[in-house]
């Protein structure tokens, strides 16, 4: 069991820093040396989980669709809203999600292995689904539609504050995004419910770790 904790942990260490490498250099100018430094593993713990570099970034592109620290809501919008919104704050402060979307719009990159895109719009359109089947949007939102437009806004969003020369902070842009795109999107009641704050992130993760540790105090 002790090994099979450590092959998970040095897994993904490795996974973290090949992200760290690629956000950094591109997925041209990578090396596995640097991803070898970088995760102060051996070359022979590196092949025994990833084959090569392409493999590697298949493994970083996997990491792209996450919707870790997202509760079940009393709306299916204010979900949708939380997975950007954490994806937002994430994306800022882990090199690997940064580099699955770097991957994403790499176009050698996206040319050998495809974006994640797709997969974001799945879960997107998901959402929107069951919030339009509980009321929750206004007659002429189609999920599918509107989850392809969220997504590439998002991603817009996520570039354009990247590029500039004092970036903005993304949540708050995702966060601006979100108050603009929404009443477009929900029914009136339950759009002056949603939480669209760009401390929502903070407060989501803080409630979750005082929830793990009553869980650890009840155990």
């Amino acid at each position: 069991m002790a090994q099979q904790e450590r092959a998970i942990r040095t897994r993904q260490a490795i996974l973290e820093a090949a992200g760290k490498v690629f956000d950094e250099a591109g997925y041209e100018a990578a090396t596995i040396a640097q991803i070898l430094a970088c995760a102060k593993v051996t070359r022979g713990a590196l092949y025994f989980h990833f084959s090569s570099k392409e493999d590697l970034a298949r493994g970083v592109l996997d990491e792209a669709v996450t919707t870790e620290g997202v509760s079940p809501q009393p709306f299916k919008l204010q979900e949708l809203i939380d997975t950007s919104l954490l994806l937002a704050h994430r994306v800022q402060r882990e090199p690997l999600l940064r580099a699955s979307i770097r991957l994403s719009v790499d176009q050698r990159a996206r040319a050998m292995f495809g974006t994640r895109w797709p997969d974001w719009i799945t879960v997107t359109a998901a959402l929107l689904q069951e919030a339009k089947d509980k009321g929750e949007t206004l007659p002429h939102v189609v999920p599918e539609e509107v989850a392809r437009l969220m997504v590439g806004s998002w991603t817009g969003v996520q570039l354009t504050a990247e590029a500039m020369p004092e970036p903005p902070d993304l949540t708050d842009e995702i966060s601006l995004l979100y108050r603009l795109m929404m009443p477009n999107i929900a029914v009136p009641g339950v759009l002056a419910r949603l939480d669209m704050a760009p401390d929502r992130p903070l407060r989501l993760m803080s409630s979750a770790a005082g929830a793990a540790e009553d869980h650890m105090r009840e155990a």
